[in-house]
């Protein structure tokens, strides 16, 4: 079962473009393991993964909903009852999609939202009441920890509005640069699992300006003390730039900007460096799946090998997803027809990631395309039917797709539709060339005479800054001793 259908409802936190979400299969053609996959996330990032496989998978929507029903009870926002139960009656409604009622599978747990709701009550107020005295007393590292602390109470509470605000507010009561550092990283935890990714940038800067700074005071106190030097980058330091190169790569995913994606996700460190994050906001097994598919379908084979394949950092996040292994190795040996089986096989565990399935047809596209440019490379002249067979499609499809590319300047080339061959054989107009040549010399060389043609009129005019009569003793000095 596979249907395509357009949300209505665009959320503000995904590109302007209405997002086109893909219902997937689950059968022995697209395997997915539910609970091994949520095993690895916990918290709210749990539940929104959930809710995102009840909207994609209709076939695991009511093994998602007895999960999320479960992982809520974890939580503090009473309110994800409604949200789980609006995801799955949407997928119900959808044409060909037979699914069991809610009451069916499981049921609100009303104590509980009672009690978690005058709990949430009574915290709130604590907190409101703490940093009004706070302020009152004008206690600024006081006031701070207040910001912080209701930031944290509103982001478990699932007002994101609130908790950002009072993250933000409490830069003003920073002291220190590891303060700003903290409120940074608050902020970046909170954007990513809101999925607010434009964000990011910006903070992912200011931290890197704290880190900097904080790094150069410990460096500074550390020379003028007599104890004995610190490392040259301490393991604090590798762990919040994991953190922020995790938050880059995310920024330019959303930007469908996929080699600088690629770039960030292949920098990352070990999965110790992220420290609660994994887990928190991403799996180990993500950075495989992320990494692997921005590469193949924007870096060029050298750089996959060097920076990819070559990466014994990468290759231990590589080994939680195996097949993104046999991925990379099919396509660094020109095995194109295993490549896409794989792509296809493994596309239900692409499009059920809450941060990569808007990306997902796209990025398939581009390796896909990548692998038809690379498969003409050493040819002039091409068979379809040998196309055909080394991609599994059929001739009718590969022509098709060699002339669109043909059409998108990617190949140089023409298609022979009577006997089904491409010829990608070009001749060279070396009268054009010769004549482009001269072209653009005679451009540069009109360009060069207009700059001395200004330099002299300046000179002329006594527009020119002259140095320093020191300065102009020193270079005369220095010409002199050059000539001896």
């Amino acid at each position: 079962m596979e249907i395509d259908y357009i949300e209505n409802e665009v959320s503000t936190l995904q590109p302007p473009a209405v997002q086109r979400r893909r219902i997937r299969p689950v059968d022995d053609a697209h395997p997915f393991d539910l609970d091994a996959y949520i095993s690895g996330y916990s918290g709210r990032t749990a539940f929104d993964r959930l809710v995102h496989i009840i909207s994609t998978c209709p076939i695991l929507a009511p093994q998602a909903l007895k999960l999320a029903f479960t992982q809520i009870e974890e939580l503090r926002d009473p309110t994800l009852y409604q949200t789980a139960m609006n995801a799955y009656d949407a997928v119900a409604d959808l044409p060909d999609v037979q699914l069991p009622p809610t009451s069916e599978l499981c049921s609100v747990n009303t104590t509980w939202c009672e009690e978690v709701t005058k709990k949430n009550q009574a915290e709130r107020t604590k907190l409101e009441v703490e940093l009004k005295t706070y302020s009152n007393n004008m206690i600024k590292e006081s006031i701070r920890m207040g910001h912080r602390d209701l930031g944290d109470f509103y982001r478990a509470t699932g007002d994101y509005t609130q908790a950002l605000k009072h993250y933000t507010k409490s830069r003003e009561f920073c002291s220190t640069s590891q303060h700003v550092l903290d409120m940074c990283l608050s902020v970046l935890e909170l954007v990513i699992e809101q999925r607010n990714y434009s964000h990011i940038s910006s903070y992912v800067f200011k931290a890197e300006g704290a880190l900097d700074t904080a790094s150069a005071a410990a460096a500074s106190s550390a020379a003028a003390s007599s104890a004995a030097p610190p490392p040259k980058k301490s393991a604090e330091r590798d762990q919040v730039q994991s953190k922020l190169d995790f938050a880059m790569a995310l920024f330019h995913l959303a930007q469908a900007n996929y080699e600088k994606a690629a770039q960030f996700f292949l920098k990352i460190g070990p999965p110790d460096s992220l420290g609660d994050w994994i887990g928190k906001l991403v799996a180990p097994g993500d950075f495989a799946v992320y990494g692997t598919l921005c590469a193949l379908a924007s870096m060029s084979r050298s750089a996959i090998k060097s920076q990819l394949t070559g990466n014994a950092i990468f290759s231990a996040y590589i080994e939680q997803e195996p097949y993104v292994r046999d991925l990379t190795q099919s396509y660094l040996s020109s095995d194109f027809k295993n490549v896409l089986e794989l792509l296809e096989r493994y596309s239900t565990r692409h499009y059920v990631d809450i941060h990569i399935y808007s990306h997902v047809y796209d990025l398939t596209n581009l390796i896909r395309n990548v692998a038809l440019v690379l498969y003409f490379q050493p040819f002039q002249t091409i068979r379809l039917d040998r196309m055909s067979a080394a991609f599994g499609w059929t001739v009718d499809e590969v022509e098709k797709e060699v002339v669109a590319l043909i059409q998108s300047g990617q190949i140089q080339g023409r298609v022979d539709s009577q006997n089904k061959a491409s010829d990608t054989s070009r001749k060279v107009d070396h009268r054009a060339e010769l004549f482009a040549h001269a072209i653009k010399t005679a451009a540069e060389i009109q360009s060069t005479n207009r700059k001395l043609l200004l330099r002299m009129r300046l000179q002329q005019a006594d527009l020119v800054v002259k140095p320093p009569k020191s300065r102009r003793e020193q270079d005369r000095t220095a010409e002199l001793l050059q000539g001896d």
